[in-house]
């Protein structure tokens, strides 16, 4: 009987190019070649200033896209092969998305938006709530479940949108500039928070930021600058 292996890896792109307008006068390369490889249970930070392709980066991560050259395997898979439906599945399931603008839908209570991506899922009514409630607690927005946004500080629409992103128990989580609408004393304590479901639960966190600051708290810092990777180095240490 053959072992099976399960792969330590959780992110393997190689050689990513993302092209725009391809074929045409226009066309523009915004993604030249890119290399990355994330183990799993890494918090890995992708930094660079705006224009420096973090966000086209980020949408073929996350699936979002698809790049117009290389390869990627996430968490073993090769997405590249996937046609959309089974892209559709494998967001859904592997990746939690968190976002500078939170993307929670209005006049829906905070307890609602947490349940949508396992609605999608079809869990039943009965794990959704349990589900949401449990990770609304644990990110310290128990009292708050029945709020809508605009009843919600930025602060705490964003541990609303961080217990969106867990609640289909994901391989990974994305977050793209999470902390970047918010001032310091709210983004210390979301990032707190990032550290605390790194440190605890041991998950995957490809960390986008424009802070070099931010980016030290990780355990590897990747400088991303006109479409390429041009310095990587180690973290400090996070001391909570």
């Amino acid at each position: 009987m053959s072992k099976i292996i399960i792969p330590e890896t959780m992110i393997e792109a190689k050689g990513i190019v993302k092209r725009f307008n391809v074929g045409c006068e226009n066309e523009l390369e915004i993604l030249h070649g890119i290399d990355l490889n994330v183990k799993k249970g890494e918090f890995v930070s992708i930094v660079g200033t705006s224009g420096s392709g973090k966000s086209t980066l980020m949408n073929i991560i996350g699936l979002l896209d698809k790049p117009t050259e290389g390869s990627y395997l996430l968490d073993g898979v090769d997405v590249c092969k996937a046609g959309d439906k089974e892209l559709s599945h494998i967001r859904n399931k592997k990746i939690g998305f968190v976002f500078q603008t939170y993307n929670l839908i209005a006049r829906t209570s905070a307890l609602k938006n947490v349940e949508l991506p396992m609605l999608y899922a079809k869990v039943s009514a009965k794990e959704r709530k349990e589900r949401a409630l449990e990770l609304l607690e644990l990110v310290e927005m128990k009292e708050r479940v029945g709020h809508t946004p605009d009843e919600l500080s930025g602060g705490q629409k964003q541990r609303v949108a961080i217990a969106r992103a867990l609640v289909n128990h994901p391989s990974i989580i994305l977050a793209d500039e999470p902390t970047g609408a918010l001032d310091s004393s709210t983004g210390r304590k979301i990032m707190d928070l990032f550290h605390k479901l790194h440190e605890e639960q041991g998950i995957t966190i490809v960390f986008i930021t424009h802070s070099p600051e931010l980016a030290k708290e990780t355990e590897r810092i990747l400088t991303l600058k006109d479409g390429s990777f041009i310095d990587e180095r180690m973290g400090i240490k996070y001391a909570s």
